[in-house]
């Protein structure tokens, strides 16, 4: 079993930002993947950005050039930074992790972006 607990979510206006942490129960380097996933009402959950274990990360083309995963092995936890948020970026996000065939799923933080 691998517990993730997220914070950092909140509100903010357009055009501002936010990060999002992410620490899971396990090691990091214990897991093969961990991604940001957001759901907005009435929407499927999506992929935001992914990292793998060997580092490499991929984004969905709506946040391409504003958002930025990271991790710190030291602090054994992933990040989000979210700059230039737009009011479509508002939706709740879900910290994710694949290891060892399972998936699993954080608590979720709302992200707001309103004037």
């Amino acid at each position: 079993q691998v517990q993730l607990v997220e914070s950092g979510g909140g509100l903010v206006q357009p055009g501002g930002s936010l990060r999002l942490s992410c620490a899971p129960s396990v090691s990091i380097s214990s897991i093969n993947a961990m991604g940001w996933y957001r759901q907005a009402p009435g929407k499927q959950r999506e992929l935001v950005a992914a990292i793998l274990s060997f580092g490499s990360t991929n984004y969905a083309n709506s946040v391409k050039g504003r958002f930025t995963m990271s991790r710190d092995g030291a602090k054994n936890t992933v990040y989000l930074q979210m700059n230039s948020l737009k009011p479509e970026d508002t939706a709740v996000y879900y910290c994710n992790a694949q290891r060892v065939g399972q998936n699993y799923w954080g608590q979720g933080t709302q992200v707001t972006v309103s004037s």
